[in-house]
């Protein structure tokens, strides 16, 4: 499984970005993909995700703010992200977990909410 992410950007607090992420390769066997973010000096949390039927699980920090969808045509999720803080400032990574329990993870994208 191959994970393309993109979207990430600079924004000003309370401003919007969205964060796509395409899969490519056995995505088949996909249950679950989500967004991940890790700050400097932090470890890399959960920051929502969506399983095959639509099921979606969010970080207390960002609920009401963000939202994840996926198209299951074009295999891609994407995480909407409005209100936007400093404190969520990350890089974010796109993950898909299989049935079998293997993880695969994309390349970071920066997000960082500046003035």
């Amino acid at each position: 499984v191959q994970l393309q992410a993109s979207g990430g950007g600079l924004v000003q607090p309370g401003g919007s970005l969205r964060l796509s992420c395409a899969a490519s390769g056995y995505i088949f066997s996909i249950v679950v993909m989500g967004w991940y973010r890790q700050a400097p000096g932090k470890q890399r949390d959960l920051v929502a995700d969506i399983t095959t039927d639509s099921s979606t699980n969010y970080a207390d920090s960002v609920k009401g703010r963000f939202t994840i969808s996926r198209d299951a045509a074009k295999n891609t999720v994407y995480l909407h992200m409005n209100n936007l803080k400093p404190e969520d400032t990350a890089v974010y990574y796109c993950n898909a977990r299989l049935a079998t329990m293997n993880s695969y993870w994309g390349q970071g994208t920066q997000v960082t909410v500046s003035s």
